[in-house]
């Protein structure tokens, strides 16, 4: 919070994350592919040492342990020495926060990670990254990498840019970046109460219905489509030692571009909805609603989601 004499007026800081799509060249592609793989060896790694040391000697592994253990571990695997440790120490505390929740009972225990459910890592601070934009398209410098990444997208509000997250998902690269801004919006003077429901997606008080576009429901025959073709090819099986086709490697492609399109329609209708509302009222109130309970029912998979909310 920062107080301003002259207006007298006290203006909150807010942290935002804003995310841009990426935008790597060939050569920085097998960088960034080669950075995520280290990353989730890395990952593996702790959760290893942690399992192995409690199982054998009775001693649970503290984060502060396992950072201190850095140097001697970038020794022995010099390939290491080449990211940045702050970075690296981001992945030590990720395997950290996973042992918290599963210690209080919020999650299951904590697995080793294949490349494919690694989606990425993450710069805690400033150091090792540089954003060049002003919250409208620009250039991602990632100094550990020596990389320089053109990245697109655009902020509502932009800031101090403060940490990186560096995200692979179906194929594309993102950056996450979080900011401490001031948020400046513009709102009206009314006052509306929600409802929300599965066949209208909002009710507001004033009677006006908003309805639910069923994204999924309109791409689910491409979408089941590609799934059955995608079963024809050969499957990779690791105990096997079965490698995937080709022909499923672009299957896979096909089904994920799908179901990636239904998902960001999903989230732009959201978020317009979203910021249509919050623009014309000053004041919104929603009773203390279960959304994921409401779309609960007696059917599982596809059947389900086509009765939730913004679907």
């Amino acid at each position: 919070m920062h107080y301003n004499n002259s207006r007298k007026k006290v203006s909150f800081v807010a942290v935002r994350r804003v995310t841009f799509r990426l935008y790597p060249k060939p050569a920085a592609v097998k960088r960034l592919l080669w950075a995520r793989k280290m990353h989730q060896l890395l990952y593996n790694a702790a959760i290893y040492n942690r399992k192995t040391q409690y199982e054998k000697f009775g001693h649970s592994v503290s984060y502060l342990e396992q950072q201190n253990s850095l140097p001697a571990f970038k020794q022995v695997w010099p390939e290491y020495q080449e990211l940045g440790s702050h970075a690296l120490q981001a992945t030590l505390k990720r395997v950290d926060l996973a042992y918290q929740s599963f210690f209080k009972g919020l999650r299951g225990k904590p697995k080793f990670k294949s490349i494919r459910h690694y989606s990425g890592w993450t710069y805690p601070d400033k150091a090792g990254w540089k954003v060049h934009t002003t919250g409208d398209n620009g250039y991602l410098d990632l100094r550990d990498l020596d990389l320089s990444i053109q990245m697109r997208g655009k902020a509502r509000t932009w800031g101090t840019p403060t940490t990186c997250t560096i995200v692979y998902r179906n194929g594309l690269w993102y950056a996450s970046i979080t900011v401490e801004c001031v948020p400046v919006r513009e709102t009206g003077t009314g006052a509306v109460g929600l409802d929300f429901g599965t066949y209208h997606a909002v009710a507001m008080s004033d009677g006006t219905l908003i309805e639910n576009p069923r994204f999924l429901t309109k791409t689910q025959g491409e979408i089941k489509q590609a799934s059955r073709q995608k079963r024809r090819k050969r499957a990779p099986n690791f105990k096997k030692r079965v490698k995937a086709s080709k022909r499923w490697k672009k299957a896979t492609k096909r089904v994920s571009k799908l179901q990636r399109k239904v998902a960001c329609s999903r989230q732009d209708w959201t978020h317009k909805v979203a910021a249509q509302i919050v623009s014309s009222n000053s004041m919104v109130a929603t009773e203390e609603l279960n959304l994921s309970q409401m779309t609960r029912k007696a059917k599982k998979g596809s059947k389900r989601k086509a009765h939730a909310y913004g679907t």
